[in-house]
């Protein structure tokens, strides 16, 4: 498996932020597109594997009476940046991602004649996890910020009894919505650039990667962490550590929480962000529905039974008593 430095990655981010804004700055003449070859798959964020292939799995199952022929709408998962990219220059129809389009992007489609569309479809919370090896259950944000920025390098400087040694940093793709999330959320828009934190490429290899690490630490989606042994939905993999993660500056086991739904609908738990169906598709094809079928009461029971939190449906919380 490869690990990848950020700093070779920094130089590439920056181009493809100047070329997707510079989108709207093409002759009209130049914009064709071929809808069919479009049509037949969405891009999505590399994070959202699990989740997206079970809705797809159903929707073809429910629908396919509907679509032009069998298994018409296939998923292709990439960056979040390689997604937007193939939104907007028409090469797909429908993108997932975890954050709105730009104003840039609306506009460059908007000049094209397009009308492009926004449709929220789940809370995701994204999870910090560890070795089994690592002793330490607990972060505050404070702290996984200064791990992010450098400037915590060494376990012993979060955690002053840990003998782990350095802190190992691994992200799922260095243009992944994880990151972005990261450098937007938690860095206040500086970019990720520390000799300790590279990237692989794929959701399941940051899982591998700390198996494998004793002093690794990873920043994953939380619907790939869920054990499918487990049929309530509240365990997550038994072979990683989900850390506890507290929005004070201290944090211990009273004050910090887990990826758990109800955390997430409370908003107890600090790192939860939105999945999003950006649609720029001409006409209502299988990429409208898909999307559409995600929000309907069907797609929202699938996220809500992969212990993400669904935008639409009445939840309700009750208090329990547990006497030992």
């Amino acid at each position: 498996m490869k690990r990848f430095s950020f700093d070779k990655y920094i130089g590439l981010t920056l181009f493809l932020g100047l070329f997707l804004a510079s989108c709207g700055d093409k002759p009209k003449k130049d914009l064709g597109y071929d809808y069919e070859a479009a049509a037949g798959f969405f891009a999505a964020d590399e994070s959202f594997h699990p989740i997206l292939d079970e809705e797809l799995e159903i929707f073809i199952k429910v629908f396919n009476r509907n679509l032009p022929h069998k298994d018409t709408l296939q998923a292709r998962y990439m960056s979040e940046q390689e997604a937007m990219e193939m939104l907007l220059k028409n090469e797909t129809w429908l993108a997932f991602t975890s954050r709105r389009f730009t104003e840039n992007e609306r506009k460059s489609l908007e000049q094209r004649s397009f009308m492009p569309r926004e449709m929220p479809i789940a809370y995701d919370g994204l999870a910090i996890i560890v070795n089994k090896q690592n002793p330490d259950s607990c972060i505050s944000l404070k702290d996984f910020a200064r791990i992010l920025r450098g400037q915590a390098t060494k376990w012993s400087e979060v955690y002053p009894k840990s003998k782990l040694g350095d802190i190992d940093v691994v992200f799922d793709n260095p243009m992944s919505s994880t990151v972005r999330y990261c450098v937007d959320s938690l860095l206040g828009g500086d970019l990720i650039n520390s000799e300790n934190i590279g990237a692989v490429l794929k959701s399941a290899e940051v899982v591998d990667y700390v198996e494998r690490t004793p002093n690794a630490i990873g920043i994953i989606g939380s619907n790939w962490l869920n054990d499918k042994r487990d049929s309530t939905n509240v365990t997550f993999k038994r072979d990683i550590r989900v850390m506890y993660v507290s929005r004070l500056d201290t944090a211990d086991v009273h004050n910090s929480c887990q990826p758990y739904q109800y955390y997430l609908y409370t908003g107890r738990y600090p790192l939860v962000r939105t999945i999003y169906a950006l649609i720029n598709e001409p006409r209502t094809g299988a990429p409208t529905r898909f999307a559409n079928f995600c929000r309907l009461p069907q797609g929202q029971q699938i996220i809500l039974r992969a212990a993400l939190l669904p935008v639409i449906g009445n939840l309700n919380v009750r208090e329990v008593n547990v006497v030992k």
